[in-house]
């Protein structure tokens, strides 16, 4: 049974016992979009406690806001009791709730297009906010006076410019007017939530014109000043013909539809460290930016909340897009060694992207995909000949002196210098070996 199947049964056991319950919010506009829901969230005058009465299975997430999630066929449903919001002290979430009807439910919501219902059993759109006319015009536009949604939830502006650049909509001129005036309260939204929108946005169907959007709200420099800062920052014309850092991250941006996370943030921050390390010598430089925006985006990553598991992907990906430009000229091993990384394919990637929306050489891409193409992964990463227990057992002690011998272990056998356990053991026992320490002077009896 679909999930749509199952919402509707939800619904029908809702109305067969005397309530009121409708399709709501995202589902709606998106099926009236010709696309499939996700989710489908449902709204109804029963209470939290009628609702938890009705299904074997609910979980009270936010019973206090008349919010109840329903479990049903191994899905989650939340369903919401029609409700209008008072207080917003915290900028957030209201202070209280009152339980009401459908029309006055609708009119509490952000935005028209999101503040539709639907009936799936007379197959009725109920609107009470103009939604289905901006979805037409394809407009996000908030309910009522902007500045007072806006005020109530902070996070609505960056809501507004995800809902903007997924649905490749226009932001109404009142709306984001209001979202420039308000920007700098965004600080008042958890990082969590930040980091939640942005990733959504950036992962959409047009992470650009969320870049876009960000910066002409006012928001980008509220939320990722680093990524504002690189606006001016020019670049020699010889390898970016498109103008500055900030321009050419939009332009790999554009480069991308829906894309991985790693890959997205990976593009959004590859050149973070160009504006603290650019310098004008022969020509503008930007030695280390690579190095520095590692680090920059490890900063930035952590503000937000991210994993420790994503930041350490992102930041390789920062810090190994320099090494690609070198890759027709080092040894084997170490071309070996750089493609084992675990971000390999998303730093080459990455690296396609960049130089597309720069230069456009794609030598040392097209270098790299005939490499994969030709070596086995076996070949790329062999298993080792020999252990840190096999080189012990030929004579050498136990410390950094093993880690090193692996390593140039590692090198032989990537450079097909060796080729067997046998020519391994042969390669270590021609090393030479450290020269004893002598052992300690006895103590002098004292005198």
């Amino acid at each position: 049974m679909t999930k749509k199947n199952i919402a509707l049964q939800i619904i029908q056991t809702l109305r067969q016992n005397g309530h009121e319950a409708y399709f709501v919010g995202g589902s709606v506009r998106d099926l009236l979009l010709k696309k499939n829901p996700k989710d489908f969230d449902i709204a109804t005058d029963a209470v939290p406690d009628r609702v938890k009465a009705l299904f074997p299975r609910t979980i009270p997430v936010g019973a206090q806001f008349g919010v109840m999630i329903v479990v049903e066929g191994g899905e989650n449903f939340e369903i919401a009791t029609f409700r209008a919001d008072h207080g917003y002290q915290d900028g957030r979430r209201p202070s209280s709730v009152e339980f009401t009807n459908a029309k006055e439910d609708a009119i509490r919501r952000d935005f028209t297009v999101n503040g539709l219902f639907y009936d799936p059993v007379t197959k009725k759109v109920l609107d009470w906010v103009g939604g289905q006319k901006d979805l037409k015009k394809k407009i996000i536009r908030a309910i009522g006076d902007p500045k007072k949604r806006f005020t109530e939830d902070k996070l609505r502006m960056l809501r507004a410019v995800r809902f903007a650049s997924v649905l490749g909509f226009k932001i109404e001129a009142k709306t984001f007017s209001a979202v420039r005036q308000l920007a700098k309260k965004i600080h008042e939204v958890s990082q969590e939530r930040v980091r939640d929108e942005l990733v959504k946005m950036f992962t959409g169907p047009d992470p650009a014109l969320a870049l876009t959007l960000l910066d002409k709200s006012g928001l980008l420099k509220e939320v990722l000043p680093e990524v504002d800062r690189m606006k001016g920052v020019q670049q020699p014309r010889k390898y970016h013909p498109e103008g500055d850092v900030f321009r050419h991250t939009k332009l790999l941006l554009a480069q991308l539809k829906k894309p991985e996370p790693v890959l997205a943030f990976g593009c959004l921050l590859h050149d973070v460290g160009k504006p603290p390390t650019f310098k004008r010598a022969d020509r503008i430089r930007f030695n280390g930016h690579d190095t520095v925006g590692a680090r920059m985006t490890e900063a930035i990553l952590t503000r937000l909340r991210f994993s420790n598991e994503f930041k350490e992907k992102v930041v390789a990906c920062v810090e190994g897009h320099m090494r690609f430009k070198d890759v027709r000229v080092m040894r084997e091993s170490t071309l070996k060694k750089f493609m084992q990384r675990p971000t390999f394919e998303t730093e080459l990637q990455q690296h396609r992207i960049d130089c597309l929306a720069s230069h456009g050489d794609l030598a040392n891409w097209r270098f790299l995909k005939k490499k994969i193409s030709t070596l086995s992964k076996e070949e790329i990463k062999p298993v080792p000949f020999l252990s840190g227990r096999d080189v012990m057992a030929l004579g050498f002690a136990q410390g950094p002196l093993i880690g090193k011998i692996l390593t140039l272990l590692e090198e032989a056998q990537l450079e097909r210098r060796i080729s067997s356990r046998t020519e391994a053991l042969e390669f270590v026992q021609k090393l030479d070996k450290p020269a004893p320490e002598p052992p300690p002077e006895a103590p002098k009896e004292a005198q």
